[in-house]
C-alpha cells in the first residue's frame, strides 16, 4: 500500500521525481565498492520508491486524480458582511452560510480590490489588480491570454466550468470564457420585475450548475473539477421573497428597500445550501475545497448613497469571505485583513502547486497550520465611473474613469479622490462609520497612498491602447437598467 505525501507536505518539501532519482543515482555511485548485483538492486528498489511518490505527485493520472479535492468557488453579488447572521446579525438570513463559513476559515476583514462586479472577480479569478488584467470598469474586457487559477487548474488536469448570472459577467464584457473549459452564461428569465429580458434567478444559476456537476460526476468522476458560481442576487432594486419574510420578522407586504434586501439575502442563501447539499451527497467532504465570497458590498444609504462602485467607504468595500475544507482546515474566524485576490494564491498553495509570481495576493494556507497571520498589512483600492459601452470612448477610457485611491494599514484608512484631489483620512477602529475626516489644512495624502495612485494611473495609462470593444444594443439595456451606465 502507497501512502501519498500530502498535498501541502510534498510542496513544501519541493519533492519531485527527477530531484528524487538524481538523490538515489548519487547514493549509489558513492557505493561503488559494492558488489554490482547488490547496486543493481538497490537501484531498483529506488526506482519502484520513485514510481509510487510519482503516483501522488503527478499532475495527471488517475490514482492522482482521485485523491485531489473539488474546488468549488461561490461568490454573491453585492453582499454586506454586517447582514449575514454569522458576523452578527439580529436577522437569520444567511443559515446555509452561516454552516458553510463555520466550518472553516472566515475572514472578519476581508475587502474587495474595487466595489464593481467586473474588476472585482476578474482580479479573484486571475489573482492581479484591476489596473494589470485591464478590466477595471464594466465593459471593458480583460487582457488577452493572462494566466489565471482556472487556467493553472485545467493545465493540471481539473475540468473547469463556471456558471455566473450578472449581465456584466457576459464572456463578451468580461472576456472571463476565455478562463473556463465551460463558460455557461445563465439569462434565462425576465428577472428584474419583467422589465428587463434574460437575467437569471438564483435558482436559475443553481440549477444549470447541479446539471453540469451530475453530468461531469456521473461520467468522469474520476477527474475533478473546479466550479464557479455566482450569483447575482442580492443586486438592486432588491426583490421582495415573501416567503422568507415570515422567518425574517417582516410584516409589511410592501416593505423598504433595506427589508427587500434581506429577503433577497434570505433567497440566495437558500440556493447556496441546495448546491452545497447536492454536491455534498455525491463528493465526500475531505474531498470538498469550498470557497465563498462577496464579489463587492453595498450602500444602503450611508453617505446619502445608495449602491456601489462610485465610492470607497466600507459599505461597499468589505466583503463576507472564507473558506472551508473538512478534516483539513480547522474552523476559526481570522480578523487579519484579507482581500479577494487571496484566493487564486491560496487555493495553489492548498494543494500543493506553485503560486506564479505575477499573483499579488496573499496565501492563507500557512496560516491554516498555525503561521502568522500579517496584521500590518497595507492594501489598495480603486473605484472607477460607470460602465464603458462604445468605441467611442476607448480613448482614455481607462485611465480617466478611475475616480479614487484608498489605502488601508491597520485601522489607518486614506482616501483620495483623484479628480478633485480631495483627501480623506480616517481611523476605522474609533470611527467605523467614516464620518470624521482627519485630514487638516497642511496635511497631505502618505507616500504610500501616493504610490498606490502613481502605480494605478501609470499602468491604466498604458492600458489605454487596448481596443474597446463596442457592446450590443441589448447589453447595454441592460448595464443600464443595472445602474452602471451613466
Amino acid at each position: 500500500m502507497t501512502l501519498c505525501v500530502p498535498f501541502r507536505v510534498a510542496h513544501r518539501h519541493e519533492m519531485s521525481q527527477k530531484g528524487i532519482a538524481a538523490s538515489a543515482g548519487r547514493a549509489i555511485i558513492s557505493g561503488s565498492g559494492e558488489p554490482v548485483q547488490r547496486a543493481r538492486d538497490k537501484l531498483k528498489h529506488v526506482v519502484i520508491a520513485v514510481s509510487a511518490v510519482a503516483s501522488c505527485l503527478a499532475p495527471a493520472g488517475a490514482a492522482a486524480q482521485n485523491d485531489r479535492p473539488y474546488v468549488v468557488l461561490i461568490t454573491i453579488d453585492t453582499l454586506r458582511t454586517d447582514r449575514l447572521s454569522c458576523y452578527g446579525y439580529e436577522r437569520p438570513t444567511s443559515p446555509n452560510i452561516d454552516r458553510l463559513l463555520d466550518h472553516g476559515l472566515k475572514f472578519t476583514r476581508a475587502r474587495t480590490v474595487e466595489p464593481l462586479t467586473n474588476p472585482a472577480l476578474c482580479s479573484m479569478i486571475t489573482g492581479v489588480s484591476p489596473h494589470v488584467h485591464a478590466a477595471s470598469r464594466n465593459g471593458l474586457r480583460m487582457r488577452e491570454g493572462i494566466d489565471s487559477l482556472p487556467k493553472i487548474l485545467a493545465r493540471a488536469g481539473w475540468r473547469t466550468a463556471a456558471f455566473v448570472g450578472n449581465w456584466t459577467l457576459k464572456d463578451n464584457v468580461s472576456r472571463l470564457g476565455e478562463h473556463f473549459d465551460h463558460y455557461g452564461e445563465v439569462f434565462t428569465r425576465r428577472r428584474w420585475f419583467g422589465l428587463i429580458n434574460s437575467e437569471a434567478t438564483a435558482e436559475d444559476v443553481t440549477d444549470e450548475a447541479m446539471n453540469w456537476a451530475d453530468n461531469w460526476l456521473a461520467h468522469h468522476r474520476e477527474q475533478p473539477f473546479l466550479l464557479w458560481v455566482h450569483y447575482v442576487e442580492p443586486h438592486a432594486p432588491y426583490r421582495f421573497h415573501d416567503q422568507f419574510a415570515g422567518r425574517l420578522g417582516i410584516t409589511d407586504s410592501d416593505p423598504p428597500r433595506r427589508d427587500r434586501y434581506d429577503t433577497e439575502i434570505a433567497a440566495v442563501d437558500h440556493e447556496v445550501g441546495r448546491l452545497l447539499e447536492r454536491l455534498g451527497e455525491e463528493i465526500p467532504a475531505e474531498r470538498l475545497l469550498v470557497f465563498f465570497a462577496a464579489d463587492h458590498g453595498e450602500s444602503l444609504g450611508e453617505h446619502s448613497y445608495w449602491g456601489h462602485g462610485r465610492y470607497l467607504y466600507e459599505p461597499s468595500l468589505a466583503i463576507p469571505m472564507g473558506f472551508t475544507w473538512q478534516e483539513r482546515i480547522a474552523p476559526r474566524s481570522e480578523d487579519a485583513p484579507a482581500l479577494i485576490m487571496d484566493l487564486a494564491p491560496t487555493v495553489l498553495d492548498l494543494l500543493g502547486m506553485e503560486i506564479p509570481e505575477q499573483f499579488e495576493g496573499f496565501s492563507w494556507a500557512g496560516v491554516t497550520d498555525g503561521a502568522e497571520a500579517p496584521m500590518d498589512r497595507a492594501i489598495c483600492f480603486q473605484a472607477h465611473k460607470g460602465a464603458v459601452h462604445g468605441t467611442h470612448e476607448s480613448e482614455l477610457a481607462r485611465s480617466k474613469g478611475l475616480l479614487s485611491v484608498g489605502l488601508v494599514r491597520d485601522e489607518r484608512k486614506e482616501i483620495l479622490r483623484v479628480k478633485n484631489n480631495s483627501h480623506m483620512l480616517f481611523d476605522l477602529g474609533e470611527d467605523p462609520q467614516e464620518l470624521t475626516n482627519l485630514v487638516t489644512v497642511d496635511s497631505s495624502p502618505s507616500p504610500d497612498l501616493l504610490r498606490c495612485v502613481g502605480s494605478i494611473s501609470d499602468a491604466l495609462g498604458s492600458l489605454d491602447r487596448l481596443t474597446t470593444k463596442k457592446l450590443d444594443d441589448e447589453t447595454v439595456e441592460q448595464l443600464r437598467a443595472l445602474g452602471y451606465l451613466e
